[in-house]
């Protein structure tokens, strides 16, 4: 590269100095993981003081092989302050580096190599084992952070809300397994239906990279893919949660009011099985007919799994139809049924998406055109990221993943038309993202912040950018995509790395329940944090008001610093595919 004089004589100056310590400053962010040799290297300064020329120097060497000037200052829309992009996609090396500001300060060193996101896309899936319940968490899957089996969750009630003929007021039921749902103890089916759903996905994009993926958890001896073996974990629960009578889904599992912060062993409060929801029913539908299309091929480790997966599936599906307006109303439930719940609502008073999703899953595995019918009926208007309560693009992922190419006109129609609304969502995202002030799609606007963005938001968008990466060809989408985990990983306006155990700055303090119980000073590693929430649901003081960095790590911020397993599952399905993409 051409350098200019000033430049020149800049590095003459360097070079005499030697390695004449700088200041450590946390004002240069990146992704604290490091970054692909062939790949965009992006850092951003965020103080105001100016800065004008920066250097790359090699740490083993102690050389400076690469130097340029930065970028102009680009504004946030939402605030005053001004950032500053470095760009040194030029070094390709691998190898331990550090950035310098002459004059002003140093970055915390960082590596260049083919597998940055390896070890965080294996812990992010790798999460899920110590979130099970009703099973001990033994040391040599886990190491410091082994407990004891709680929750067993063979005595559940069945709530007044629940109440019916074959199972009156206060039946005891056994719903043993499954995962915690978030910070709190307590198991969620819609959820849990989208989170096995993401997984899922996960598994049927990658299977070639992800059967040889070893969790290290008891059941990786068998011949299933651990992933695999780990959602069983949870869709073994979720069977429990159906009313064998006629179909319909209990909306959770649950104390009636949320345990303080001890361990799961100390917990001692009654848990309940509360009303059957049309939400609830048609999320598990969805997931249990996806679980029985890729479980057909693991009958021996799990017998008649996938068909009794299908039977659930197609009988919560005709429940649904017959109750459309079962939604989960906690409020007005309090009301009439005791004892009153008073734990996560998960309410969803739109049922379309849900019905598209279900239909499109049981077209998919079944091929009977009752579901293609339905599934036409409910198609969505345009493309919306998923979340737990927009589950409509889990239908289009997986109409695109197993559908294409079809030899059927109709089919091609219905194709066209998903494939259409999803590129058209993802060129619109992109565009700009190189001259916004963290060189990213996401974090542009104050509208991007909220409860659980780093994943609805964040890890949403890139997943969807790798499905149009692999449905165009077209680089820029999965460059974008890196572009977000950089901004997750570091690149951001706090400087934290959001995966608790992973760069040189992340949550301490999540609002979790398993990690701040334990006496362990360090997190459960690999679970992604909420992120900044300019909401404040919480009522914590925050140390600032702008959007990209209110943020507090506490473990009482449960709007900002909160894990949960749909977050989880978006981030593992984000990290593990754009590490495939890019190794």
């Amino acid at each position: 590269m051409r350098k200019s004089i000033p430049v020149i004589l800049l590095l003459l100056f360097v070079a005499s100095c030697g390695m004449r310590d700088l200041p450590l400053i946390d004002s240069i962010r990146f992704n604290q993981l490091g970054f692909y040799p062939l790949e965009e290297k992006i850092a951003v300064y965020t103080d105001q003081t100016p800065a004008h020329e920066f250097l790359v120097r090699d740490v083993e060497s102690g050389k400076v092989i690469y130097s340029s000037v930065v970028s102009a200052p680009r504004s946030s829309v939402f605030s005053d302050k001004h950032t500053y992009v470095l760009d040194f996609s030029s070094v390709e090396s691998s190898g331990k580096y550090r950035l310098e500001l002459p004059g002003i300060g140093r970055s915390d060193e960082f590596e260049i190599n083919s597998s940055v996101l390896s070890e965080v896309a294996k812990a992010g899936v790798k999460a899920f084992y110590f979130h099970r319940a009703s099973t001990p968490i033994e040391e040599q899957y886990a190491g410091k952070w082994n407990r004891e089996a709680a929750h067993i969750d063979d005595k559940i009630l069945v709530h007044s809300s629940a109440a019916s003929s074959s199972r009156p007021e206060g039946a005891v039921i056994s719903s043993s397994k499954g995962w915690y749902d978030a910070g709190d103890y307590n198991k969620y089916i819609v959820n849990s239906g989208f989170t096995v759903a993401i997984l899922l996905s996960l598994y049927e994009d990658y299977s070639e990279q992800l059967n040889g993926l070893n969790m290290n958890i008891p059941e990786s001896k068998n011949s299933t893919p651990d992933l695999l073996d780990e959602i069983h974990w949870n869709l073994d629960w979720m069977l429990t949660m159906q009313d064998p009578k006629d179909g319909g889904v209990y909306h959770k599992l649950t104390n009636p009011v949320f345990e303080g912060f001890i361990t799961p062993i100390e917990c001692k409060q009654q848990r309940y099985v509360v009303a059957k929801s049309v939400t609830a029913t048609l999320d598990f539908a969805a997931s249990m007919a996806q679980a029985s299309r890729i479980f057909q091929a693991f009958n021996n480790d799990y017998p008649g799994f996938a068909d009794k997966a299908l039977a659930a599936s197609e009988k919560a599906f005709a429940w649904a139809l017959n109750h459309s307006e079962s939604f989960y109303r906690q409020g007005e439930f309090n009301k009439i049924f005791k004892p009153e719940i008073k734990t996560g609502e998960y309410g969803d008073r739109s049922v379309e998406d849900e019905f598209f999703w279900a239909s499109t899953e049981l077209y998919i595995t079944t091929r009977k055109s009752e579901y293609l019918d339905l599934a036409k009926k409910y198609i969505p208007e345009a493309f919306k990221l998923p979340d737990w309560s927009n589950v409509a693009s889990l239908g289009t992922f997986s109409l695109l993943r197993c559908l294409q190419p079809d030899t059927s006109a109709e089919i091609q129609m219905l194709l066209n038309q998903q494939q259409e609304q999803l590129l058209s969502y993802a060129a619109a995202s992109i565009e700009g993202a190189d001259q916004s002030p963290y060189h990213a799609p996401y974090g542009r606007f104050a509208t991007d912040f909220f409860w659980g963005c780093n994943s609805d938001a964040a890890s949403s968008q890139g997943m969807t950018f790798l499905y149009a990466w692999k449905l165009t060809g077209d680089r820029n989408y999965l460059s974008n995509a890196l572009r977000n985990m950089d901004y997750i990983l570091g690149k951001n306006a706090t400087g934290y790395c959001y995966v608790t155990g992973f760069g040189s700055k992340s949550p301490m303090h999540p609002h979790h329940r398993l990690s701040a119980s334990d006496e362990i000073a360090e997190p459960l590693p690999g679970f992604l944090i909420g992120g900044p929430n300019p909401g404040k649901q919480d009522g914590c003081t925050y140390p600032s008001s702008i959007p990209d960095e209110c943020y507090i790590d506490i473990v009482e911020s449960y709007a900002s610093n909160e894990i949960a397993i749909n977050w989880q599952a978006l981030f593992s399905y984000f990290s593990s595919a754009l590490h495939y993409n890019l190794e």
